[in-house]
């Protein structure tokens, strides 16, 4: 069943670091191409939240990896008057899962190994018609490696940190600009050398230094390569 996901739907995984834009250049070519959505990252949040909602222990790795696989999450792409949205069973969730409870929560769950396992399935179960656009860390070397067009998307640690404060300060939080460039620092060596499906571009995909480049143009970039594969 899983090499339906990687043959029979076209995917474009989209992955690379905290800042470096990913999460916005997937909403916005899902929503031009009217592909689907995946954010990753969330469905450890999302499994958590589930968790909680349906009183299931953290403790109970058997329930939660039934629960992650059953996720009823619906990613709904970004336009041009609405921001992305995060539907769990129903109900908008993009902000309760960026609680700090939720984020403890989370880190728990993502250490289960039967719930990693039972999500892996769950993402690639995102793969539908008339197809999937994929962001993450690990789309394109681990959940989709067979995916038609693999984009890996890096800025300096730098510029990512600047995103990052700019994006807090417009939320209305506080925020310190070393302490988040230090947090970067610290996260990017995490996810380049942690065990398993470790932070790096797949083989085969299009690297992209967004740095000096704006969304319009990465997109751009982007459609050019959906283009040449005959994707569209």
């Amino acid at each position: 069943m899983a090499d339906l996901y990687f043959t029979k739907v076209p995917v474009i995984t989209i992955d690379g670091p905290s800042g470096s834009g990913k999460g916005t250049v997937a909403s916005i070519l899902a929503n031009q191409l009217g592909w689907h959505l995946l954010d990753s990252g969330s469905l450890y949040r999302l499994t958590a939240l589930a968790g909680q909602i349906h009183g299931v222990d953290l403790a109970d790795e058997e329930n939660l990896k039934v629960l992650a696989g059953h996720l009823d999450v619906q990613f709904v792409a970004a336009t041009e008057s609405e921001s992305a949205k995060i539907i769990l069973e129903g109900e908008q969730v993009e902000r309760t899962i960026r609680s700090e409870e939720i984020s403890l929560l989370a880190s728990k769950v993502a250490a289960l190994t039967q719930v990693r396992q039972a999500l892996l399935e769950r993402q690639r179960a995102f793969a539908e018609s008339p197809g999937l656009v994929a962001d993450g860390r690990d789309m394109g070397t681990i959940v989709f490696p067979k995916a038609p067009l693999k984009i890996f998307l890096t800025a300096s640690a730098e510029v990512r940190a600047e995103r990052r404060y700019m994006q807090l300060k417009e939320s209305g939080f506080s925020a310190n600009i070393d302490q988040i460039l230090e947090d970067i620092c610290a996260r990017d060596e995490r996810d380049m050398n942690r065990a398993a499906a470790p932070l790096k571009p797949a083989n085969d995909a299009i690297i992209i230094d967004t740095s000096r480049l704006t969304v319009t143009e990465v997109v751009s970039k982007v459609m050019v390569e959906v283009e040449i594969r005959g994707l569209l």
